[in-house]
Parts: C-alpha cells; structure tokens; sequence
C-alpha cells in the first residue's frame, strides 16, 4: 500500500531494511503523515545497521510496535527466529529439546499470539504426547531465520491487522525482489555440533541456506528463491513426576496419606498443611534427530508503474526422529518414613525432602520410537494498484495448510515397557534438582529375570487450513490535518481437525515369561553417567544402572510369543502399531469476516509534532465443530491402579454444534514530540483471542485408564465467546543519537471471558465400577487389606481375570468428571517495559538492556487443594512473569560480536498435572547466554561462529513446592562453524 515506485533505486545491502520497513511500516509512517523517506544509496549492515532500523520502526510505528531486522541479506541475528524473537522487550519464548519452539508475549502465552506471513494469518499444526492437541499456537522451529527479512511485534491493537492476537500479532516479512533491483546471490554452509548427542547421533551436521533474488526486463520482472536446510543430532536427559503429586490435607486419610500416628516421618503434616506425595518417578534418557527444510519463491510484475503483483509460494517441513529408553517405577501410596519441610505455624505446604515407599511392584525399562512430520504449505498472491497519486488499492489472497502428524506405523509417541517385578521398595531424596531414587530389590537386576508389561501407541494428528482474501484502500490527503484513510475488508476461513487414538495393551501384570524373552534384548547402561549438570545427578545414593531395552527386538519377541499364543497385540494382529481409527476427531471450522476504517492526523508544522490515528474493526464469526463421540460398555480391572473402559461394538458417531459472536474492536494512537526525539506516545484498544480447539470441541470424551475413585473427560462448547481485552499503553521514548534510545512504558489489559473449567459429574455410558461395590467390600473385610496388589488377584480368583464391572451384582456406575469449559473469569494484567539501546559512538561497541514486569490480579493459591464437593478448578493465569534480556555487542572492522543473556522468572505452566488432576505445575526461573561471531575477510566472504546456550542451563518444573520435581532437564550447548560467501 505504498506510494514510493517499485523503480526507486536501493542497494542490495538494504534489502533488509526494505523488506523491513515494507508495506505495513511504510504504511505505518504515511498513515501519521510524514512524506516518503527516500531510500539513501549507502546502508549501514551488520548488527548497527539492524538495530537502527529497527528502531526506527519502533520510532515511526502507530501504537506499540517493536521489530527485527535482518542485518544483511539472508542474515538474522539467530539461527532460530524464536532465539531472535526473545531479544525483543516484552518477549520471552518456550524451548522443546533445547530449542526455540513458541513464544510469549507479555505474559500472554502462545496461544494469545497471532503469527502472519507478510501481512497473511498463518495456520498452525501442534501434536501432543498423550492427547489430541487443543493449540492454535505457532511453532517456530519450523522456520529458519535465514529465509526473513523481518519481523514486527504488534503489541497494541489495529484495525487493519489480523484479529486472534491479545498478546501479540507477529507479522514475518519476506524478501521481494523488485525492492532489490540490483539482484543479489549468497550462500551459507554451517556444521552444527550439540554437546547433547552422545548415543548414535553425529558430532557434526551440516545446514545451508541460500537467496537468490534478480531482476529483468528493466525492473518489471522480479525473482527470488530462498532455500535452508538442516540436521540437527541432539540428546537429553531428564528425571520427572509425570503423573503428578496427589495432594491431600494434613489432617485427612486419602490415597497415600501419612498415618496420623506415626513416627518415622520427621516434621510430619499436622491440621492446616497441604502435602502432596508422589504417584511415580522415571528417568528418561533419549535421542532426537531434526531434519529441517525450508524454501521460498518469489514472483513479481509490473506491468507499468502503477501497478505490482506478487505471486509466491512458501514451504517449510520439519521431520523429527526420536529414541529414548527409561527407568521408571509407581509408587502405590504405600509410605514408610521419611521427611517433610518444616511448615509455619496455621498451616503450611509442607513438602517431601525424604521419601521411602514400600510399593512391591515392578522395576520398567521402557523404550519408545517415533517419528513425526510437520509439513507447511503456503499459496499467495497478491497485487498493488496507485489507481492516483493519492489513492492505493491492494487485494490479497492466500491459501494455507498445517499437517503434522507421525510418519508410520509407530505413531507420534510409543512405549513398549521392560519389566522386572522384584522391587520392594524405594527411596527417593528430593532435596535435590534432580529426585535422587534408590530401589531394594528381592532379587538383583539380571535380564534373565526380564520380560515386557504393556505397551501404548499413540498416534496424533493435526491439519489446519486457512484460506483467507483482503482487499486494502489508502487514500491519502493533501495539505490537510487528515492525511490518510484506510479500509478495507477480510474474508478468513479456518478449519482445524485434530485427531487421536491409543492401541494400549494393559498387561500391566507382564506378557509372556522371562526365559521367552532374549537377555541380549536388555543392556545394562550406567544412569549416573548421564546427569553432570543437575544437582543430584552423580550423588552416590543414585540408582547405579538402568537397563536400555531394543524397540525392534522387543517388538519382534512380543509378536513371537502372540503368535505362539494366538493373541492379538491390537489393530496389526501379533504386530504392535498404533490405531489408524482415531478414538478423538474432531473438526472446528471458523468463518470470520471483518471490515474496518482508519483515519489518520497529522500536525507536524508545530512546534510539539503529533499524529492521532483513530480504527474501528468489526468481526463476525461462526463456529461450527464436531467430534468424535466413542461409545463404551464395560470397565474392567486392567492393574492394581488402573481400570480399562471397553469400547462398545457399537464404535462411534460424531456429534456437532455451532456457536457464533460478533466484536466491534476499536483502537486509538496519540504521539506527540514534546522535545526534539522526544516522544510521548499512548494506546488505547480492544482485542481478542479465539478458544482453543479443545474447548470448542462439540462432544464428550473420557480418559483411560479410569481409577479408583473415578474417571475425568471433557466436554466441548462451541458456543464459547473469545477472550476480549481492554487494552491502554503509555510510553515516553527518548531517541538521543544515531541508533541509539531509551523507552519506559506502562501497559495495562482488562480481559473478560477467560475460559474457566467447571467439572460436572457424569455416569455416562453408564459403566458398572468393579472396585465400588459390595463384591470389592467383601474382599477388603476378608482379606484384611485395601492393598490392590493383594486384593485385584482375589477378586480375580472368584469372578475371573480380568475383573469385569457388574451392575447385576450390586457395581455402581462410575462417576466421571467431565472438566466443561464455560466463559467466566476476569482478569487484569499490567506491568512495565524499560528498555536501553546504546552505541558507544564510532568505536562499534554497544548495548541493549530491557526489563519487562509482568503482574495479573489472580494468582494460584498453592494451599487450596481443588478438592471436595462441588469444588471447580482454581482459575489463574498462565505464563505471568518478569524477563529480561543483556545484548553486548561489537561491530567494527569487519568483525561482529554479539553476546546475549536471556531471562525469564518463575511462572504458573497449568493448572492440571499429568494425571488430569486439580494441581499447579511451575516452570522455574531461566537463563541462557548465547554468542554470536562472524568475520568478513572480503567483500565476498565472512565466517561465523556460533554458540547457544553455553553456560549448558537446564530446565526444571514444579509442583506446589520447588522440590515436588515434576520434570527436571539436563540440556547442553551447541555449537555452529561456518561461512558465507555474497556473489
């Protein structure tokens, strides 16, 4: 929607610069009345180049806009555009395997940020480990840095850009070839080493990248093609609760409690504490192998001088290989001693330092192997019309898809359980940040005491589609106070589908004998070797050895002996795979049209310069979702914790529902130059987030296994309203020298319709509970005992194996409680972003500094407990928390240095733990430093050297106290040598 002719001359080293201050921020800066900067023929690269102009953009942006900017063609400041996007004030990111994934923005997590691709909304493709994935969220290791140009954080509300994004929208440029008639050609080859990758993997894997981008026909045809790719071989370690901590009141009998009398724990719970104790413990040893490619091709003509269309096409795939073995046992609630945190006096959460545990069980060893694909598909055109000299037309279209899902018959996560059941007992110190566990055995680890138990394969899948046209108008004014307005209108269709199933064998109990197993299938491998960088990881009291147990040679035996049996393992008949009938389906399309206007002022003639921009946005959007609802008939007693519910033969059916809401967004942008590069600068707007597709989801679904005391589930409601905002910023900029500024801002959001999770009990399906009855009670009075270790084969022994729920027999229907979400909570986030960029003159040192402070009015209440009659789930807010970043950098001779500290604090991750239970989970504070060098010996050719992460951080969650762990993480550094040449 710019005036200034494609013809302009500019150099091919502002090809960042164009790129970046492209269509929305030249239109930003015409919009508050300013003439068109003219392109100068010499540009500053390199890292100063980069963070003046993205300063500038921040300078002449309506409302609150930070950016990044490439600092030469093909040349992001990170190889992972997440990595670049932390540096940013107010943004902080989540890693997966030591990597940038998805990002934050003020406290607002992934699914309150909108990601667009050159102005267009980008659809989104997440699985999940255990379930069907409720995310809209973007994962930006899809996307290679060298392939941007560009990236704007819009974290005020407009009317001329996507809707979705409370925290943010993040618009990602491209390069364009007719901004860069001069042409240019560079390639890039890097090897990449992980310190992680010790088992299998290579030391070295390569990625390159190249952009090609030209000319022709006297600058009316214009060609770009950007291409990477590249493998990354990396490990990891880690230790985690990952089916929760049961918490129970300090004066109340439960699941696991402490005796009320006893005496061998030390600071015992009393009335008014909260404490929790463990369900399980494993330590999982893995590797993982990344292959990632990406490309882009880039069309341009223009006709005559007014007119410029845009054809491209953008593709990027992600495939992930990954192995890992683990020790893990459950704890059955069976407490022995152990010691407590010393609590205050009225209550307290008191937490286990010291945990012993008399559980008579098994010992696993299980295995996993999967791979899975996220492949990305964008379509685009696009075409720019200077109908007059003062009135711009732009339409715009794209097609786009997200698929991700696994790439064979083992699924998206798998588990084939190695077994020894000859544990009686366990000892767990939690003092540390990794839980230090010692086990007693009756009889040592030996494989020939060896077999398998269950096994799960999970398949999980995700598409989403976005089909989207825009039709943009500019008319620009002369000579007047109103220098532009702009409107236009938006048609999107969006449709997600997100599927799952599990072909899981609950032979918990053990399949098969140990001498049916090969010993070769288990090798023992040293545990304390793998932890050096997490406390507690080469303590003497830790578990010596676990055993690695062979995924095709466990497969291969446990087809054997079904096949010498007659058994089926599941839907391959002897041969374990996962369910290609997904037992979760469920589709949720969105139709949203919207229309806005915006009138922009100008008074720059006086002597305090201002510009008002003043947009008015209205959407309309209709929902319609189904899901897929399974039908089940029986429960039956699957192990001594678990209970199975039997799918009917009556299969499934898909059950739908609609909803639909409307929203007028408003926004308002006020700056004034109270003294020269001084500038005040305020905000006001509404914006919104879309739920999740989770709670959109129009059916009922239960989990398995079911338990004790019960089941859990979910059900949808499409006709949820999206999260509104109420949204004010203030900022005072001083822009004191060439690149160089200090900002302190205010922000404050009022957010209606946070989406609470009300839980109504259900019998549905009407499953008779074989562990609730009187045939249950009479077993527990005659054996003396509730131990289901003990109980489960008696019962087994009078009415078969396994025990099957029976109404006929007096088995009450089990109650489940379905978690329902509903539009019910308010809330209100406010905070501070301080930031400081300074260059130290010509000596090409300087600095970047920027705090942000995050606070919300509703925080988790750790000694509520969620539990009792009636009792919803604590509603809080997620991701809430303080950041900071430290940039050091030097560019000067040739030579660029940057290093860089990134720091997020301690922040609520959910509200429900792995077992689906009303409990917090903790992310703790993190820091991480990165360097990044590179040097030009010519024109031609520079050599980069990077590192990330090279103080090897890891990371940690927690439950109600820091040393309930609930995952512990042992990461490393990475390492990248390589070259480019500019031809």
């Amino acid at each position: 929607m710019s005036n200034i002719p494609f013809k302009k001359k500019l150099t091919a080293s502002a090809i960042a610069s164009c790129s970046l201050l492209g269509t929305s921020a030249l239109v930003s800066a015409q919009e508050v009345g300013s003439e068109p900067r003219l392109m100068e023929e010499v540009v500053v690269t390199g890292i100063k180049g980069s963070l003046t102009r993205a300063m500038d953009v921040k300078r002449d942006s309506q409302g609150v806009v930070d950016a990044l900017s490439a600092e030469d063609i093909g040349k992001m400041p990170d190889t992972n555009l997440a990595e670049s996007l932390q540096r940013i004030t107010g943004v902080s990111i989540d890693r997966q395997n030591g990597e940038g994934s998805r990002v934050t923005v003020r406290g607002f997590g992934p699914d309150f940020n909108v990601i667009s691709l050159n102005g267009r909304q980008m659809p989104a493709a997440n699985i999940e480990s255990t379930t069907a994935s409720a995310a809209r969220s973007y994962d930006f290791a899809n996307l290679a840095a060298e392939s941007v140009s560009g990236v704007e954080v819009f974290k005020t509300g407009r009317a001329d850009i996507n809707t979705g994004g409370i925290g943010s929208v993040i618009n990602i440029l491209t390069y364009r070839p007719l901004d860069t008639p001069e042409g240019t050609f560079s390639l890039t080859a890097k090897g990449n080493h992980d310190t992680t990758n010790d088992d299998g993997g290579d030391d070295w894997t390569p990625e390159v990248s190249g952009i090609y981008s030209q000319t022709f026909a006297d600058g009316t045809i214009g060609v770009a093609v950007t291409g990477s790719y590249s493998e990354r071989d990396s490990g990891f370690a880690q230790g985690s609760t990952g089916n929760g901590w049961y918490t129970i009141p300090g004066d109340q009998g439960d699941w696991g409690s402490i005796p009320s009398d006893s005496t061998t724990f030390v600071n015992p719970p009393q009335a008014g504490d909260v404490y929790s104790v463990p369900r399980n413990l494993s330590y999982t040893i893995g590797q993982v192998q990344r292959e990632r490619t990406n490309a882009q091709l880039t069309l341009q003509w223009a006709p005559i001088p007014t007119v410029v269309a845009t054809l491209d096409y953008t593709y990027s795939e992600l495939d992930i290989e990954h192995q890992q073995n683990d020790m893990g046992s459950w704890f059955n609630g069976n407490p022995t001693s152990g010691v407590f945190t010393q609590g205050e006096d009225g209550g307290d959460v008191v937490a286990l330092e010291q945990y012993n545990d008399s559980t008579g069980s098994d010992s696993t060893f299980g295995v996993g192997d999967w791979g899975s694909k996220n492949e990305n598909n964008s379509l685009g055109f696009n075409v720019e019309w200077d109908v007059t000299e003062n009135f711009t037309l732009e339409f715009d279209y794209h097609d786009s898809d997200a698929k991700n899902g696994g790439k064979d018959g083992r699924g998206t996560n798998n588990i084939i359980s190695g077994v020894q059941f000859d544990r009686i007992g366990n000892s767990v110190d939690y003092t540390k940040d990794l839980p230090v566990a010692s086990y007693t055995y009756s009889n040592p680890l030996d494989p020939s005491r060896m077999s398998t138990s269950g096994t799960t394969f999970r398949n999980s899948y995700m598409k989403h589609e976005i089909e989207q046209a825009q039709l943009h108008a500019e008319y620009r004014f002369d000579d007047s106070m109103v220098r532009s307005i702009n409107f236009g209108i938006t048609a999107t269709s969006s449709k997600n589908r997100s599927a799952y199933s599990n072909a899981q064998r609950d032979t918990w109990g053990g399949y098969g004998t140990a001498d049916q197993y090969d010993d070769s299938l288990f090798t023992r491998a040293s545990l304390r070797s793998e932890f050096g960088n997490l406390s507690g990881g080469n303590s003497n009291a830790l578990e010596p050895y676990y055993y690695k147990t062979s995924f095709n040679g466990a497969r291969q035996a446990l087809s054997d002996i079904a096949e010498a049996n007659g058994d089926t393992l599941g839907p391959c008949g002897t041969w374990l795979c996962v369910d290609p009938f997904f037992s979760t389906d469920r589709t949720t399309e969105e139709d949203q049209y919207g229309a806005y206007v915006q009138a922009h002022f100008a008074w720059e003639d006086r002597d305090m310069p201002m510009h008002l921009t003043l947009g008015l946005r209205y959407e309309d959007t209709d929902v319609d979702s189904k899901a897929l609802v399974p039908f089940y008939d029986e429960l039956v007693w699957a192990a001594d914790n678990e209970f199975s519910a039997i799918a009917s033969t009556q299969g499934s059916d898909f059950t739908k529902d609609d909803g639909s809401y409307d929203n007028w967004l408003p926004n308002i942008d006020f700056d004034i130059e109270v003294y020269q590069d001084v500038v005040l600068r305020t905000s006001g707007s509404m914006t919104i987030t879309r739920p999740s597709y989770n709670d959109l989801q129009g059916g009922k679904t239960i989990a398995n296994p079911v338990r004790f005391n019960g089941g859990t589930g979910a059900q949808g409601n499409p006709d949820l309203k999206p999260f509104e905002s109420t949204n004010f910023d203030f900022s005072a900029e001083w822009y004191y020298a060439e690149g160089s500024y200090v900002s302190v801002g205010y922000y404050w959001k009022d957010v209606d319709n946070f989406i609470g999770n009300t839980t109504v009990d259900s019998t549905v399906f009407d499953l008779a509970h074989p562990a609730q009855g009187p045939r249950y009670a009479d077993a527990v009075a005659t054996l003396g005992t509730n131990d289901a270790s003990v109980v489960r084969p008696y019962m087994e022994s009078l009415y078969g194996a396994p025990v099957v729920g029976d109404a006929a027999a007096g088995d009450p229907s089990t109650v489940f409680s379905l978690v329902t979400p509903v539009n019910s909570e308010s809330a209100e986030i406010d905070g501070y972003e301080i930031a400081l960029q300074h260059m130290f003159g010509e000596t090409g040192f300087g600095v970047i500094l920027n705090y942000t402070t995050v606070d919300g009015d509703i925080s988790y209440e750790n000694m509520n407990t969620n539990k009792g009659e009636n009792v919803d789930n604590q509603f809080a807010l997620l991701g809430l928390s303080d950041s900071a970043n430290f940039i050091g950098f030097y560019d000067n001779y040739g030579f660029q240095a940057r290093i860089a500290y990134n720091w997020r604090d301690d922040f609520l991750t959910a509200t429900l733990d792995g077992n689906g239970e009303r409990n917090p989970i903790y992310t703790e504070d993190y820091g991480q430093w990165d360097v990044n060098l590179s040097y030009d010996i010519n024109d031609n050719l520079t050599i980069i050297a990077e590192g990330i992460n090279i103080t090897e951080e890891s990371r940690r969650q927690y439950g109600r106290a820091d040393n309930m762990v609930i995952l512990a993480v042992e990461q490393g550094a990475r390492y990248a040598l390589g070259v480019r040449y500019l031809f």
